[in-house]
Protein backbone atom coordinates (compact mmCIF):
# COMPACT_ATOMS: atom_id res chain seq x y z
CA UNK A 1 0.00 0.00 0.00
CA UNK A 2 1.67 3.50 -1.33
CA UNK A 3 1.69 6.34 1.66
CA UNK A 4 -1.10 8.35 -0.22
CA UNK A 5 -3.38 5.23 -0.68
CA UNK A 6 -6.96 6.21 0.23
CA UNK A 7 -8.83 6.43 3.17
CA UNK A 8 -10.98 4.24 4.97
CA UNK A 9 -14.28 4.81 6.40
CA UNK A 10 -15.10 3.60 9.88
CA UNK A 11 -17.46 0.80 7.95
CA UNK A 12 -14.95 -0.17 5.50
CA UNK A 13 -13.08 -0.19 8.62
CA UNK A 14 -14.75 -2.46 10.59
CA UNK A 15 -14.77 -4.87 7.39
CA UNK A 16 -11.25 -4.76 6.89
CA UNK A 17 -11.07 -5.60 10.73
CA UNK A 18 -12.56 -8.98 10.22
CA UNK A 19 -10.82 -9.89 6.95
CA UNK A 20 -7.62 -9.13 9.56
CA UNK A 21 -9.01 -11.12 12.28
CA UNK A 22 -10.62 -14.10 9.96
CA UNK A 23 -8.49 -14.05 7.06
CA UNK A 24 -9.95 -14.56 3.44
CA UNK A 25 -13.94 -15.00 2.89
CA UNK A 26 -16.79 -14.73 1.01
CA UNK A 27 -19.35 -11.69 1.39
CA UNK A 28 -21.70 -14.25 3.44
CA UNK A 29 -18.57 -15.46 5.77
CA UNK A 30 -17.75 -11.94 6.22
CA UNK A 31 -21.48 -11.41 6.99
CA UNK A 32 -21.66 -13.84 9.95
CA UNK A 33 -18.30 -12.60 11.40
CA UNK A 34 -19.83 -8.87 11.31
CA UNK A 35 -22.90 -10.23 12.81
CA UNK A 36 -20.76 -11.70 16.06
CA UNK A 37 -19.22 -7.90 16.33
CA UNK A 38 -22.85 -6.79 16.72
CA UNK A 39 -22.65 -5.32 12.58
CA UNK A 40 -25.86 -6.41 10.90
CA UNK A 41 -25.81 -5.25 7.32
CA UNK A 42 -27.32 -6.44 4.13
CA UNK A 43 -25.41 -8.49 1.85
CA UNK A 44 -25.56 -5.63 -0.73
CA UNK A 45 -24.09 -3.27 2.09
CA UNK A 46 -21.09 -5.71 3.03
CA UNK A 47 -20.45 -6.15 -1.26
CA UNK A 48 -20.20 -2.08 -1.76
CA UNK A 49 -17.92 -1.83 1.01
CA UNK A 50 -15.80 -4.81 -0.11
CA UNK A 51 -16.63 -3.18 -3.58
CA UNK A 52 -14.96 0.33 -2.29
CA UNK A 53 -12.05 -1.08 -0.39
CA UNK A 54 -10.76 -3.29 -3.88
CA UNK A 55 -11.29 -0.23 -5.85
CA UNK A 56 -8.63 2.14 -3.50
CA UNK A 57 -6.38 -1.24 -3.14
CA UNK A 58 -6.72 -2.30 0.43
CA UNK A 59 -8.86 -5.90 -0.57
CA UNK A 60 -8.49 -7.73 -3.73
CA UNK A 61 -11.08 -10.73 -4.66
CA UNK A 62 -10.37 -14.03 -6.19
CA UNK A 63 -13.31 -14.71 -8.67
CA UNK A 64 -12.47 -18.26 -9.26
CA UNK A 65 -14.37 -19.87 -7.33
CA UNK A 66 -18.31 -19.30 -7.90
CA UNK A 67 -18.52 -17.00 -4.80
CA UNK A 68 -15.81 -14.42 -4.79
CA UNK A 69 -13.34 -14.63 -1.86
CA UNK A 70 -12.25 -11.43 -0.78
CA UNK A 71 -8.90 -10.81 1.40
CA UNK A 72 -7.02 -7.93 2.93
CA UNK A 73 -3.84 -6.56 1.12
CA UNK A 74 -2.93 -3.67 3.03
CA UNK A 75 -2.17 -5.07 6.59
CA UNK A 76 -3.53 -3.21 10.03
CA UNK A 77 0.20 -1.54 10.50
CA UNK A 78 0.26 -0.66 7.23
CA UNK A 79 -3.21 1.44 7.08
CA UNK A 80 -1.69 2.50 10.71
CA UNK A 81 1.73 4.09 9.66
CA UNK A 82 -0.43 5.95 6.79
CA UNK A 83 -2.99 7.16 9.18
CA UNK A 84 -0.22 8.41 11.62
CA UNK A 85 1.92 9.94 8.89
CA UNK A 86 -1.13 11.75 7.60
CA UNK A 87 -1.79 12.43 11.23
CA UNK A 88 1.30 14.16 11.65
CA UNK A 89 1.84 16.18 8.83
CA UNK A 90 -1.73 18.07 9.61
CA UNK A 91 -1.69 18.40 13.25
CA UNK A 92 2.55 18.51 13.77
CA UNK A 93 3.85 19.96 10.46
CA UNK A 94 5.29 16.14 9.74
CA UNK A 95 7.18 15.99 13.06
CA UNK A 96 6.87 13.10 14.88
CA UNK A 97 7.69 13.42 18.49
CA UNK A 98 4.93 15.21 19.33
CA UNK A 99 2.85 12.81 18.19
CA UNK A 100 5.02 9.77 20.01
CA UNK A 101 5.28 12.08 23.31
CA UNK A 102 0.35 12.27 23.42
CA UNK A 103 0.92 8.56 22.56
CA UNK A 104 3.30 7.71 25.80
CA UNK A 105 2.40 10.12 28.38
CA UNK A 106 -0.26 8.58 30.42
CA UNK A 107 -0.08 5.22 29.11
CA UNK A 108 0.08 1.98 30.91
CA UNK A 109 2.98 -0.45 29.21
CA UNK A 110 4.14 -4.00 30.13
CA UNK A 111 7.37 -4.99 30.54
CA UNK A 112 7.60 -6.24 26.96
CA UNK A 113 5.48 -2.73 25.71
CA UNK A 114 8.55 -0.91 26.89
CA UNK A 115 11.23 -3.14 26.00
CA UNK A 116 10.31 -3.51 21.88
CA UNK A 117 9.79 0.03 22.40
CA UNK A 118 13.71 0.34 23.36
CA UNK A 119 14.23 -2.09 21.23
CA UNK A 120 13.11 -0.18 18.56
CA UNK A 121 14.87 3.09 19.57
CA UNK A 122 18.22 1.53 20.01
CA UNK A 123 17.62 0.40 16.16
CA UNK A 124 16.95 3.60 14.74
CA UNK A 125 19.65 5.31 16.60
CA UNK A 126 22.09 2.79 15.34
CA UNK A 127 20.52 3.98 11.49
CA UNK A 128 21.35 7.25 12.30
CA UNK A 129 24.71 6.90 13.52
CA UNK A 130 25.38 4.83 9.81
CA UNK A 131 23.77 7.89 8.16
CA UNK A 132 26.10 10.41 9.41
CA UNK A 133 29.78 10.71 8.32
Amino acid sequence: MAPSAPTVSDAELDVLKVLWDGGPGTVREIEARLKKRKRRWAYNTILTLLTRLRDKGHVESDSSETAHVFNAVTTRDQLLCVGLSDLADRVCDGTTSPLVRAFVQGRRFSSRDIAELRELLDELERKGRKGQP
